[in-house]
């Protein structure tokens, strides 16, 4: 569990301390905020945080409003609402708000370190980084990082090389990109994906250096 990094949205002060401390013993690392302002997400797209205790009542906000903005936006984080809304329907709203546990005040400090325990070891499986040659990808943020710096793309080629990461050495067709990355677009044509990727590679080698992507005449592309 050492170097799990949690962030803690509270806006009790003396509840938000008594969090990071008890954390902290517990070998963890914590960023904590007493409300939902602008660094927040800033906060996601930067760190790699392993779960979110979320509070929900919230000054000028509620905290299911927050998390599921962030879900549309791609992060998945997993989240404990920790939280005094104690209500039968209360509890059920904020598992359909994307809780991966609930927890109501009062709370014993114990049960709850082992509530976080438990949902960081069954949400540390799912795989949020992918890691090829100098390129990092983070589903947590739907980002490619290629040697650490982070590379504008826009939503399309996001989904182009992604779909390359995957299939890593795998040779791939036009018309097998037309169909997994296009899906369906009405402008599914041979020379789109020709075009789509040389605007790709422009942006991930710009100095023709790295040779991700190797074109295969009359084949298709590979990424190696």
């Amino acid at each position: 569990m050492q170097n799990k990094l949690i962030l803690i949205v509270e806006d009790e002060e003396d509840i938000l301390e008594l969090l990071e401390y008890t954390l902290q013993k517990e070998g963890f690392e914590t960023i904590g905020f007493l409300n939902v302002d602008k660094t927040l997400k800033k906060v996601l797209e930067q760190e790699d945080i392993s779960l979110i205790l979320m509070d929900r009542n919230l000054p000028g906000s509620e905290g299911t409003s927050f998390i599921n903005d962030i879900k549309k936006e791609g992060y998945n984080n997993p989240v404990i609402y920790v939280t005094a809304k104690d209500k039968d329907e209360d509890i059920l709203e904020g598992f359909d708000a994307h809780a991966d546990d609930y927890i109501t005040k009062p709370f014993n400090v114990k049960e709850l370190i082992a509530r976080v325990k438990a949902v960081i070891k069954r949400t540390s499986k799912k795989v949020d980084i992918l890691k090829i040659r100098d390129i990092t990808y983070k589903a947590s943020n739907k980002k490619f990082y290629i040697e650490e710096k982070e590379i504008e793309l826009t939503h399309l080629e996001h989904d182009l090389f992604l779909e390359f990461l995957k299939n890593k050495d795998i040779l791939m067709s036009r018309e097998h990109l037309l169909e997994t990355v296009w899906e369906d677009s009405l402008d599914k044509k041979v020379k789109t994906v020709n075009v789509a990727i040389k605007r790709l590679k422009a942006k991930i080698d710009p100095d023709s250096t790295k040779d991700y992507i190797k074109s295969v005449r009359g084949e298709g592309y590979i990424f190696c």
